[in-house]
């Protein structure tokens, strides 16, 4: 199971791939017009499903944490929380308000009527259906990569600190 702060930081890697770059800074609110056309973006784009595990790993936390105080709740604590489950999973459109204010705030009128152009075009349709399995398979060349740098560090830093005398 990853734990919820390296998901948290997928999804927010997930999203700044999805969104891009942008130069253009937007000083005032979104428009009624912007804040619509990045709701459009946010639907055929599938943005907000990026944030989809947000909810099941906060009920898997709150799980692990309470049961871990109260052992011989577990049983009473995980049939509670599957009832909760429906209430808490109609808030996932808030996670889709909350992106679609993202690119309201970064995107000009314009910029969103090409991004809805894009996601409507044969290579846009790509994108959405072939982002899932890059960002899949690039995470898990990141994790490969990662292991192997923390190895690398760690044998460095040992080697540094035993030239000054210590051991660790």
């Amino acid at each position: 199971m990853v734990p919820f702060a390296i998901r948290a930081v997928r999804a927010g890697a997930i999203l700044v791939a999805l969104l891009g770059f942008t130069a253009v800074a937007q000083a005032q609110a979104p428009s009624a017009n912007q804040l619509k056309l990045a709701q459009q973006v946010v639907e055929v784009s599938g943005s907000a499903r990026a944030f989809d595990s947000v909810i099941p790993q906060l009920f898997r936390q709150m799980y692990a944490t309470y049961a871990q105080q109260n052992p011989d709740l577990s049983k009473e604590l995980a049939g509670t929380l599957e009832g909760l489950i429906p209430e808490f999973e109609k808030r996932k459109e808030e996670i889709a308000v909350i992106v679609s204010r993202a690119f309201a705030e970064k995107f000009t009128e314009a910029e969103l009527n090409d991004l809805l152009t894009f996601y409507n075009s044969p290579t846009g349709k790509k994108l959405i259906a072939q982002n899932p399995e890059i960002l899949r398979d690039a995470y898990t060349k990141t994790q490969e990569w990662s292991g192997k740098l923390t190895q690398q560090l760690d044998k460095r830093l040992k080697e540094e600190m035993k030239k000054k005398g210590h051991t660790i």
